[in-house]
């Protein structure tokens, strides 16, 4: 059997969300991908009397589309949505036998209201935890719209598709058969990159908040719930909730929780905000910083929210590392996320570039999949925990190199090659290499800020042991900060105090 008994536990207290019966149309052919698909079809239709199968024939093969009885939905898997895409699988089963997604009524609206076919197809890695976030919100905007279709292709069973199509990086989302996005993206996101944007008229008109937070991440969280508390009125204005932590896997550092991933952690964490009255604002970004009578954020949009103390907890996110080659080749060889993006370098020779905790654990990962992975290392020796260089240099297929520069990363459409000097002697050497991973730490989101606040020569606020900046009834908490460490754990304890800093400052003022 294909699904075994702890997965089949898994799906089994979900089929009653199941409401109107559904038919699994299957399509296949010989091999083993297509054996595995139809097995899988099987074996699901068996958990429930509201499921049957039969075969068709579709786009891709092995592929099966879950559809009403009478009614074709759109909703096509390509390949098997195992892993991490098993959840996406379950929702849509029961979202297209007529449960409702659970997004809100505006989100829904705006879906409701696209009046031309958009037909988009994601294509995605099963170990890629940021991937079912995209298929997900394609679904259920496929189940909302009968405009709308989304067919997932799993990279491992439509390798030559992946590769013919030069797909370097996951999710990766077209649109009637042309580049739409890449990386993890929200409902709301895809919406506004459709030009769906929502009505913001009544963002200017809304009452002040005595708190407002700006960013969704850990601390931002942290200083909402806070905040939302001490029964204040408060505000979080955040582009997507989730910040730089959805991109990570393995989570053993919480205290308190044994092992976690990043996704599971911030749907956790962004279910606890809603469990006090934070009025959350999404897909708006601040350009703006303003200190007038109260404090002043407007956005891109053009609306301005205005509040009587704020917390920035705008995150950071992946460093450059300011080469050429580097824009040229994003998603097209160059990746940041090891589990995301691996299994499409799978017996290929890649270059990590950061001999720090994440680029040395990237490299670990890597070389479980890859053909050889190559660490590159800016200082005399690697930066990373010791345990974790013993690990490194105990693998056959990996080697490091220290006191090097990247120079350039070169290639024709894709990446193929990577330049480096040796900074000893000056010697450049070119390596061939299809992957580029570039883990050099973070940078802080605060180039709108530059001018306004006070900030170290790296970007960062600067702040207090209240979590205050330079500017009165203005917070500021996380990695965005001059917080000497950047860690999940010190990021929700700095939200915390940046808002307790925020209510002291509110009782004297």
């Amino acid at each position: 059997m294909l699904l075994d008994k702890e997965t089949r536990d898994v799906i089994i207290p979900y089929m009653d969300y199941i409401q109107q019966p559904v038919v699994l149309k299957v399509s296949v052919g010989k091999g083993e991908a297509s054996e595995n698909v139809l097995s899988f079809v099987q074996e699901i239709s068996e958990l429930s009397d509201k499921i049957s199968f039969e075969k068709a024939t579709l786009a891709r093969t092995p592929s099966f589309a879950i559809d009403k009885q009478d009614e074709v939905s759109g909703v096509v898997f390509a390949g098997l949505p195992m892993g991490h895409e098993l959840p996406s699988f379950i929702m849509a089963l029961a979202q297209v036998s007529g449960r409702k997604p659970k997004l809100d009524d505006e989100i829904i609206e705006r879906i409701k209201k696209i009046n031309r076919k958009l037909e988009f197809t994601s294509y995605v890695s099963l170990t890629c935890h940021n991937c079912p976030d995209v298929v997900q919100a394609l679904n259920m905007m496929t189940v909302l719209n009968p405009n709308i279709s989304h067919t997932m292709v799993e990279g491992g069973s439509f390798q030559d598709e992946v590769e013919a199509k030069q797909i370097l990086s996951v999710p990766m989302v077209h649109l009637n058969g042309e580049d739409f996005g890449a990386g993890r993206m929200s409902i709301e996101t895809i919406l506004s990159k459709l030009g769906e944007t929502a009505d913001t008229s009544a963002l200017d008109s809304k009452e002040p908040y005595d708190v407002l937070v700006v960013g969704g991440g850990p601390a931002g969280s942290a200083a909402a719930i806070y905040a939302a508390r001490k029964g204040i009125r408060t505000g979080m204005l955040a582009e997507t909730m989730g910040g730089q932590v959805m991109e990570t896997m393995g989570i053993e550092n919480i205290i308190g929780t044994k092992y976690t991933e990043g996704p599971k952690f911030m749907a956790q964490v962004e279910a606890h905000v809603k469990e006090y009255p934070v009025d959350i604002i999404t897909t708006q970004k601040a350009v703006k910083l303003d200190r007038k009578e109260l404090v002043e954020i407007s956005l891109e949009s053009g609306a301005t929210l205005k509040s009587k103390t704020v917390v920035l907890a705008t995150g950071a996110r992946w460093r450059d590392i300011g080469v050429p080659g580097e824009a040229e080749f994003k998603n097209k060889g160059i990746a940041y996320c090891p589990h995301c993006d691996g299994p499409l370098f799978a017996g290929k020779d890649v270059v990590v570039i950061g001999g720090g905790n994440s680029g040395v654990e990237a490299a670990i990962d890597l070389a479980g999949v890859v053909n050889h992975v190559t660490v590159l290392e800016f200082l005399p020796e690697l930066k990373a925990d010791k345990v974790l260089q013993d690990r490194l240099h105990s693998l056959k297929n990996a080697t490091v190199l220290t006191n090097v520069e990247t120079k350039e990363i070169t290639g024709n459409g894709k990446v193929e090659g990577l330049v480096y000097a040796d900074r000893a002697t000056g010697e450049q050497t070119t390596i061939n290499t299809q992957g580029v991973f570039i883990l050099i730490g973070l940078m802080p989101n605060t180039e709108w800020l530059k001018g306004t606040l006070e900030l170290t020569k790296m970007g960062e606020i600067i702040v207090d042991k209240h979590g205050a900046t330079n500017m009165t009834g203005v917070f500021a908490a996380g990695d965005c900060t001059d917080s000497v460490y950047k860690q999940i754990v010190i990021s929700i304890g700095s939200g915390a105090t940046a808002a307790l800093g925020a209510f002291d400052y509110l009782i004297r003022n």
